[in-house]
Protein backbone atom coordinates (compact mmCIF):
# COMPACT_ATOMS: atom_id res chain seq x y z
CA UNK A 1 0.00 0.00 0.00
CA UNK A 2 1.41 3.37 -0.97
CA UNK A 3 1.68 6.19 1.52
CA UNK A 4 -0.93 8.30 -0.27
CA UNK A 5 -3.48 5.48 -0.30
CA UNK A 6 -2.74 4.82 3.38
CA UNK A 7 -3.32 8.52 4.16
CA UNK A 8 -6.60 8.42 2.21
CA UNK A 9 -7.73 5.41 4.22
CA UNK A 10 -6.81 7.18 7.48
CA UNK A 11 -8.78 10.25 6.36
CA UNK A 12 -11.79 8.05 5.59
CA UNK A 13 -11.58 6.49 9.06
CA UNK A 14 -11.20 9.96 10.63
CA UNK A 15 -14.33 11.17 8.84
CA UNK A 16 -16.27 8.09 9.95
CA UNK A 17 -15.20 8.70 13.55
CA UNK A 18 -16.29 12.33 13.27
CA UNK A 19 -19.75 11.22 12.24
CA UNK A 20 -19.84 8.65 15.04
CA UNK A 21 -18.82 11.26 17.65
CA UNK A 22 -21.48 13.70 16.41
CA UNK A 23 -24.14 11.00 16.54
CA UNK A 24 -23.10 9.94 20.05
CA UNK A 25 -23.15 13.52 21.29
CA UNK A 26 -26.72 13.99 20.01
CA UNK A 27 -28.00 10.82 21.69
CA UNK A 28 -29.63 11.54 25.05
CA UNK A 29 -28.29 8.37 26.71
CA UNK A 30 -24.76 8.64 25.37
CA UNK A 31 -21.82 7.54 27.49
CA UNK A 32 -19.33 10.38 28.08
CA UNK A 33 -16.48 7.88 28.43
CA UNK A 34 -17.32 6.33 25.06
CA UNK A 35 -17.37 9.77 23.44
CA UNK A 36 -13.98 10.56 25.00
CA UNK A 37 -12.59 7.26 23.71
CA UNK A 38 -13.85 8.01 20.20
CA UNK A 39 -12.33 11.49 20.31
CA UNK A 40 -8.97 10.06 21.38
CA UNK A 41 -9.03 7.60 18.47
CA UNK A 42 -9.95 10.46 16.13
CA UNK A 43 -7.05 12.57 17.43
CA UNK A 44 -4.63 9.66 17.02
CA UNK A 45 -5.72 9.28 13.40
CA UNK A 46 -5.29 13.01 12.81
CA UNK A 47 -1.77 12.89 14.24
CA UNK A 48 -0.91 9.90 12.07
CA UNK A 49 -2.22 11.70 8.97
CA UNK A 50 -0.14 14.77 9.85
CA UNK A 51 2.95 12.65 10.42
CA UNK A 52 2.60 10.93 7.04
CA UNK A 53 1.73 14.07 5.05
Amino acid sequence: MSVSSHVQELRRKHQALSAEVEQAQRAPASDPLEIARLKKRKLALKEEISRLS
